[in-house]
């Protein structure tokens, strides 16, 4: 096993060459380099396989050892201080090492289709290699120094990948918000990491936790520092995992290509929030209120997510609020003491989210030939619709991923879900009533984004092999008062011209009228004198085994994490391998479990779930799919309307998802105006004052210099004259001043 252990400092440079290789290829041979561009996803994948097979044998060890492993290198030593770099081997890296590596790998063999005809494959490759190198030089990092590196390298890597096309304005305005919102955590961050150095003296985290433990023990230092210090640090993850108040970045993230969005929301940028605040799990749980600062910014941001949600037109900015409400579910976890389910969570969750945004770049890939190569039309779901029976193999994959994230039994996140759901409930009853309602709410609006994709008609125009037209759009009022198809330019200005409102809930049936048909891209063929057409097609196969194996991953999953107490027997691998970082804090390794206690919240919790899926199916589900009829619906709902306006709630709640709860509007009018004003004061100050006074100096001499040089005659006599006549002045100034 140590020999296993000596060799675990090679595990974040195993994926380098390749980055180090595309970047020399492009530099000395760029045109061999891009013409074999092709064959660097075999190294990508296989040196990340390397690591995902090391990474398996250290979790074997960890779950029948649960041992920590350490090892350290001097780097500078100077009379008191000394830095050195290492990496830290315990249960929690290796679950980090899985979970990055398996993702990672599923990530790059799906990559190699979707990104095959982009110009930009080779630059795609070596982003995504240093990008998974990072993260794994983050995870096995053994002090705050190291981790801050490797933070950054994550925090840089996100910016490129986000940014990846950059000659879009949007793309490039996306990694701008990214940046600069995680350079607020990061600095947070570094803030809390000098603290705690002056605190204790050390930056290595096992002698660090039994410092800090010792001295809040003995009253040894300041609570009100050292908590403001726990609070810097919690900043940097708030930033980097997408919780309140700076979760604005995660939406625009999507602008990036799928795959990324896909290792961004599983196994990198926003799980390293996740790992750092369970790598200092053994402080925050001992300096005071950190604890409940933690699980209410989880519980806010399992709410906000949620509700944010709800109203989304781009399948992949629906998703990305869905993972800002279940990374809050992490964190809430977190905060109650509940790190076994927290980390649980973070396991089914990556592989569930994974397997989602691989499948939503499935139906991005199948609607571009259609609707055309622009994210604005591709990844909207208005134009969606009767997928299923173009592509029927991600059609069932992302509806067994929905049903995952939906906490569906046996799916993986039912068991960590209703884990954290049930912790919840020891602590706080408003906190577990707000997690469970958000349950309900994410089955909704995840089976929202399920029905507008894949069920009723396909929502554009498009010619079959006869020439004659097909599909039409239909809905049961889905877009609100904007009127429900925001192509339909002519419906809209009719509808403000005439002043009419239009509801929530309208039994009214829209199609796409001809001005519509010159936003959506044609790709006919010629075969003889015979038209063809492209129609939704199913993916390429090697973006459909990812697909296939994270169904497996999710299928399985769960069972880590099932207890079974039979006397001798205990099978609960989490008892053994998610167990608090460094072994410091020691809570029931092995819980008891009470099965009717167990059934009876399980019943709760998947009632809550059906109750969310059966209003997303009355009120998105196809009309002969649903056991009520439509026209029951909608009088029902006009009958509502009329009794509790409950029109009128429906649209509040539509319009504050859709504008994103106003706090991008809030935070460009009172930070980035006020920001913008500041800055147009302090130029016009540099400008007109500091600019002035020197301009003015220089001015000033040239005049004074202009004017002297027409007195002088060239006499010497004309000169001393003027100069005793001056010296007699001053002279008889300071005789009167000084009788």
């Amino acid at each position: 096993m140590e020999h296993t252990y000596e060799y675990a400092w090679m595990i974040p440079f195993v994926p380098l060459p390749v980055t180090m290789s595309i970047g020399l290829g492009l530099l000395l041979v760029p045109t061999a380099t891009k013409n074999l561009r092709r064959i660097w996803a075999f190294p990508s994948v296989s040196l990340l396989s390397i690591v995902m097979v090391f990474s398996a044998d250290l979790s074997i060890q960890q779950i029948n050892g649960s041992s920590v492993y350490q090892y350290l290198w001097s780097w500078t030593i100077n009379n008191d201080f000394s830095l050195e770099f290492g990496y830290l081997i315990d249960s929690l890296t290796s679950i980090m090492l899985i979970l990055i590596t398996t993702v990672g790998i599923m990530v790059l063999i799906y990559s190699d289709n979707y990104m095959s005809h982009d110009q930009g494959y080779l630059r795609f490759f070596a982003y995504m290699s240093f990008s998974n190198a990072s993260m794994l030089g983050l995870v096995t990092s053994s002090n705050f120094i190291q981790i801050y590196i490797f933070w950054e390298l994550v925090g840089m890597c996100s910016y490129l990948l986000i940014g990846f096309w950059f000659t879009r304005p949007i793309a490039a305005n996306a990694c701008q918000k990214a940046f600069v919102t995680n350079r607020v955590g990061d600095f947070g961050l570094l803030l809390g990491i000098l603290g705690l150095y002056w605190i204790t003296g050390s930056f290595e985290f096992r002698d660090l936790f039994e410092i800090i433990n010792s001295l809040i023990d003995n009253n040894g230092v300041n609570s009100l520092f050292a908590t403001l210090c726990a609070s810097l640090l919690f900043l940097g993850a708030v930033a980097k995992s997408a919780q309140f108040p700076l979760h604005v970045w995660l939406p625009d993230a999507m602008e990036g290509p799928t795959p990324i969005s896909a290792l961004i929301h599983a196994a990198t940028m926003v799980a390293a929030g996740i790992f750092l605040v369970a790598r200092l799990f053994p402080i925050f749980t001992v300096i005071p209120y950190i604890m409940n600062l933690i699980s209410l910014i989880g519980v806010i941001t399992v709410l906000l997510g949620a509700t944010l949600a709800l109203a989304q037109r781009d399948i992949k900015k629906s998703l990305a609020y869905s993972t800002m409400s279940q990374l809050g579910y992490i964190m809430l976890a977190l905060g109650i003491g509940s790190y076994r389910a927290a980390l649980f969570h973070l396991i089914t969750h990556a592989y569930s989210k994974a397997l989602l945004f691989l499948g939503s770049g499935s139906i991005i890939h199948s609607m571009e030939p259609i609707v055309g190569y622009s994210p604005e039309k591709s990844q909207n779901m208005v134009l969606m619709g009767g997928l299923a029976k173009y592509v029927p193999i991600t059609k069932t994959t992302f509806l067994l991923g929905t049903l995952s994230l939906c906490g569906i039994p046996p799916l993986a996140c039912f068991w960590s879900k209703d884990e954290i759901l049930n912790d919840s409930w020891l602590y706080s009853p408003i906190f577990a009533i707000i997690a469970c309602s958000t349950a309900g709410l994410t089955a909704f609006y995840m089976f929202r984004v399920y029905l507008l994709t894949f069920e009723g008609h396909l929502r554009v125009y498009f010619k079959n092999y006869s020439g004659t037209q097909n599909s039409s759009f239909y809905s049961i009022s889905i877009w609100g008062k904007e009127g429900l198809n925001p192509i339909n330019r002519n419906l809209i200005l009719s509808t403000i011209n005439n002043n009419k409102k239009v509801s929530f809930f309208s039994k009214k049936t829209y199609q796409i009228d001809e001005n519509a048909r010159n936003l959506m891209r044609s790709l006919n063929t010629y075969f003889g004198n015979k038209e063809t057409s492209t129609y939704p097609h199913e993916s390429d196969n090697t973006m459909l085994l990812p697909m296939l194996v994270l169904v497996l991953f999710i299928l399985f999953v769960g069972s880590i994490g099932i207890r079974l107490d039979q006397g001798i027997m205990d099978f609960y691998i989490l008892s053994k391998w998610l167990t608090p970082s460094i072994n410091l804090l020691h809570k029931s390794s092995n819980p008891s479990l009470d099965w009717y206690e167990f059934v009876t919240n399980a019943i709760f919790s998947v009632s809550i779930a059906y109750f969310g899926i059966l209003i997303a199916s009355l009120l998105y589900g196809s009309v002969y799919s649903s056991f009520l009829s439509l026209d029951f619906i909608n009088s029902f709902m006009k009958m509502g309307s009329k009794i509790i306006f409950l029109d009128r709630i429906i649209n509040i709640i539509y319009n504050w998802s859709y504008n994103r709860g106003y706090i991008d509007t809030l935070y460009g009018i009172s930070l980035t105006r006020n920001i913008r004003g500041l800055a147009e004061l302090t130029h016009f100050f540099d400008r007109r004052l500091i600019d002035g006074i020197t301009n003015g100096v220089g001015l000033t001499s040239f005049f004074a210099g202009e004017g002297i040089k027409y007195v002088g005659g060239g006499r010497i006599s004309s000169y001393l004259f003027v100069y005793l006549s001056y010296v007699s002045f001053f002279f008889l100034l300071i005789y009167y001043f000084t009788t």
